[in-house]
């Protein structure tokens, strides 16, 4: 088959156009995104959510890319300028950031489908026979290119990433598929509180990734369709899908693992609890989402940072880790860390004990400070001998958040701090 030549599949992803939509609030995590859009959140130590999808382009040979901004952009931009601004448009390679700027409407985007509309003559500019259309907010590492030789294998007008997830973790969060025996789509609800299950999976469903794959032609028809419907919520969930499925080719393709086959890692890290966990899923001995794979490198902007360090080996003031990570210009001064992530630039003093713990860039620990379950963001300094996470009760009257599953989001404005993009 067609799909076997490495001269097919790079003709194919030559011929596509990336549209990454990075524009997204993220209201589930709360303050966390009081400050930032959720594609420029920190995640795994020293990356943002964006690194993800964008790294999934270039190591798939799609280097034609569009990344579309709008609430809260300006630490998104900066990180984008600084670590992906590096590409040759004369070379036909190209991370463009296209900001919300009404081209074609008064208003701001109102829904996927009319961020891509908005932006349609960038689109047409770069004359691409394929558009993929990418969510900018999920962590996994996944080949476009197998994608992109499926779609173009089958025919379809359209082809629908999806994955196998638990009926109860699909409700009210992901649009749900139903495929036939050849997987073409033949139902589609965005965000049901009763997800239909598989037949042969009743505890599951497919949910769609929110990325998908579009003949440009068809793209560009049915945004224009959509655009003349006074009923449409410009959503490619809540309206396209459901209106193209009966009358066109759509297909589904479903995102496993190279290896096995089985379900591949795919985290939708919308909720504080769903954040947290995804980092502490990187501490595993063996993790679902391989960082350490050198035939699939996870880009970003590299701080100029010196190493690690950490200093004292007294009995009773030590400073080490344990099954943790810890990123560059970290200082574990007689601290003890226990499976935590530590991103760049963060301080840790003597007596202080950290605990399943996710602390973002410039954080500092003073001494005597007991840490367990906890969030603390960016540029936040923990004064001495305060205890987080062992007294829910205390954590609140001091203005915490705790999540449903006993995570204590901890932000500068909780502490007292002033407020700042990072």
């Amino acid at each position: 088959m067609n799909q076997a030549s490495p001269r097919y599949i790079s003709k194919l992803t030559r011929q596509t156009y990336a549209l990454i939509l990075a524009g997204g609030r993220g209201s589930r995590l709360h303050e966390l995104t009081a400050w930032r859009a959720k594609p420029a959140l920190h995640f795994g130590g020293k990356y943002r959510i964006i690194d993800f999808p964008l790294s999934n382009c270039i190591n798939s040979g799609v280097r034609r890319i569009g990344v579309v901004t709008q609430y809260k952009s300006h630490s998104l931009i900066r990180h984008l300028s600084r670590g992906w601004g590096h590409f040759k448009k004369e070379l036909g390679e190209s991370v463009e950031i296209l900001p919300a700027s009404q081209r074609f409407s008064d208003e701001w985007y109102q829904g996927t489908a009319d961020a891509v509309l908005q932006n349609i003559d960038i689109i047409r500019e770069e004359r691409p026979k394929y558009v993929l259309v990418l969510s900018g907010d999920h962590i996994y590492q996944m080949d476009y290119a197998g994608l992109l030789a499926a779609h173009a294998e089958s025919g379809a007008q359209m082809t629908c990433c999806c994955i196998e997830v638990p009926v109860a973790q699909a409700a009210n969060r992901f649009g749900v598929m139903e495929v036939d025996d050849q997987d073409r789509i033949v139902g589609f609800a965005e965000k049901p509180a009763q997800p239909q299950s598989l037949p042969q999976n009743p505890e599951h469903c497919l949910a769609s990734m929110g990325n998908y794959v579009f003949n440009t032609d068809f793209l560009f028809e049915q945004l224009r369709l959509d655009q003349r419907d006074c009923d449409s919520e410009r959503d490619f969930g809540k309206d396209i899908i459901p209106r193209i499925i009966n009358d066109h080719q759509v297909m589904a393709y479903r995102f496993c693992s190279a290896l096995s086959q089985q379900c591949a890692y795919w985290r939708d890290v919308g909720t504080l609890d769903s954040y947290w966990q995804a980092n502490m899923d990187l501490l595993a001995p063996t993790p679902e989402l391989n960082m350490y794979d050198p035939h699939w490198p996870i880009w970003t902007f590299q701080q100029q940072l010196p190493p690690s360090k950490y200093v004292f080996d007294d009995a009773s003031r030590r400073g080490i880790a344990v099954d943790s990570m810890v990123s560059g210009g970290c200082i574990i001064s007689g601290a003890v860390i226990r499976h935590s992530v530590l991103f760049n630039q963060v301080r840790v003093c003597s007596y202080s004990q950290v605990e399943d713990s996710v602390l973002l860039p410039d954080v500092v620990i003073q001494r005597n400070v007991r840490l367990r379950k906890t969030i603390i963001d960016s540029g936040c300094e923990v004064p001495e001998g305060m205890v987080i996470g062992y007294n829910h009760d205390h954590d609140r009257r001091r203005g915490f958040r705790i999540t449903t599953n006993g995570v204590v989001l901890v932000t500068r404005d909780m502490l007292g701090m002033p407020s700042c993009a990072d």
